[in-house]
C-alpha cells in the first residue's frame, strides 16, 4: 500500500509492520483527536462541518459509515468514497462506473489521499488510511482511528439529531469491552494477521485463534440474539464488517478457509439481521470487495480480480426467536 516518509510517498510496508517470527502488526494511528457535544475538545459537534474519506472495501472505515447511517448522521457529515482498486500511490480518488459510489474529493480536488494528509501535515511520516473525519472549518483531521470515531459518532452529535440511540450504554461497557479486545486480535485483525502472515508458524497462530473465537461467538448466539443481549452493541457493529467480507475475500484470499460464516447457522443468521437493520444494506458492496481485496499484491500478486461474488445477504433471518431488537 505504500506511506509517507516527511510528506514523501514510499512505495511498500512500514517496516514494523511485520514482527520477528513473521506475524503482521498493524501500525497505530496516529490522529486522535474528537469531537464534544460542547466543543471542549475544539472540536463542537455542528451540521456539515465534518467529512468522512473512507473506501467502500475497507472494514474500518465501515465502522464509521454504519454509525453514520444508525445514529442518523447522513445529513450532518459528509462523505466521499475512493476507488476500491489498490493503486500505485495508495487510496486514490475518482469515479468508476462499475462502482456508484466512488467520487472526487470534493473538498481540495485532491487525486490521492496521501494528499489529503500532507494538506493537514506536510512532513507526515506513517500510513495513508481510511477512515480519515476531517474538520472542513479548520482544515484539520480529526481522527483517523476508526474504533475512536464511531465513539464519537455514537453521543456527540445527539443534541443535533436528536438521536440518543446508545451503542456503548454504561451498564454494558465492561462485556462490550471485552468482546472488542476478543474480536479485534482474533477476528477483525485476526484475518489480516493470517493473510499478510510471512512464516507457516505466524499464519497457523493466528488461523487457530480466529476460528477458536469464531467458534465462541457462534456458541453465544445460539442463546442470545446478539453479542451482549437482546440489543444491539459497538460490540456487534465491530464484528459486521469483517463478517461481510469473510465469505467473498477472507476464506479463500487470507486462507481463513475452515469454514465460511455460511457454515456458520447462528453467525450467518446474526448477519442477516444486522444487515437488515435501517440503513445498514447500503454501506454493504460485496463487489468492492473483490475489487479492494483480491487487487493487493501480497496475497495476490498477478492482480487477476475474481468475476464472482458469491454471497447474497438479501435472505431473511431466525433471530427474532430471541426477541425484538
Amino acid at each position: 500500500m505504500g506511506y509517507l516518509q516527511n510528506g514523501e510517498w514510499k512505495d511498500g510496508r512500514l517496516p514494523q509492520e511485520t514482527g520477528k517470527t513473521g506475524e503482521f502488526l498493524r501500525a497505530d494511528s496516529i490522529f486522535r483527536n474528537e469531537i464534544t457535544a460542547d466543543g471542549s475538545s475544539g472540536y463542537p459537534a455542528e451540521k456539515d462541518r465534518y467529512h468522512l474519506y473512507v473506501m467502500l472495501g475497507c472494514p474500518w472505515a465501515h465502522r464509521t459509515l454504519l454509525y453514520r447511517a444508525a445514529k442518523k448522521l447522513e445529513d450532518i457529515i459528509t462523505v466521499d468514497y475512493t476507488l476500491p482498486n489498490v493503486r500505485e500511490k495508495g487510496w486514490t480518488f475518482g469515479k468508476d462506473s462499475r462502482f456508484a459510489e466512488t467520487s472526487e474529493d470534493r473538498l481540495h480536488g485532491f487525486r490521492h489521499l496521501h494528499q489529503v494528509y500532507t494538506h493537514c501535515e506536510p512532513n507526515y511520516t506513517g500510513k495513508v488510511t481510511v477512515p480519515v473525519l476531517w474538520d472542513k472549518k479548520t482544515s484539520r483531521i480529526v481522527n483517523n482511528e476508526s474504533s475512536e470515531i464511531i465513539r464519537n459518532l455514537n453521543s456527540a452529535f445527539d443534541g443535533v439529531t436528536g438521536d440518543n440511540t446508545d451503542y456503548y450504554p454504561p451498564e454494558l461497557r465492561g462485556e462490550i469491552d471485552t468482546w472488542n479486545d476478543k474480536i479485534y486480535h482474533n477476528v477483525n485483525n485476526g484475518v489480516y494477521r493470517c493473510g499478510f502472515a510471512k512464516t507457516q508458524e505466524a499464519y497457523e497462530a493466528a488461523y487457530d485463534g480466529l476460528f477458536k473465537t469464531l467458534d465462541e461467538i457462534e456458541d453465544t448466539l445460539s442463546r442470545q440474539r446478539y453479542l451482549t443481549g437482546n440489543r444491539i452493541t459497538e460490540a456487534d457493529w465491530r464484528l459486521f464488517p469483517t463478517l461481510v467480507r469473510f465469505d467473498v475475500a477472507y476464506f479463500s484470499l487470507f486462507k481463513c478457509n475452515r469454514n465460511r460464516i455460511a457454515d456458520m447457522p447462528n453467525l450467518w443468521n446474526y448477519t442477516l439481521d444486522l444487515y437488515n437493520q435501517p440503513g445498514v444494506a447500503k454501506t454493504v458492496s460485496p463487489a468492492n470487495y473483490v475489487a479492494n481485496y483480491y487487487s493487493i499484491p501480497d496475497p495476490n500478486p498477478n492482480g487477476i480480480i475474481p468475476k464472482g461474488v458469491p454471497t447474497d445477504f438479501s435472505g431473511g433471518h431466525d433471530r427474532e426467536r430471541f426477541g425484538s431488537a
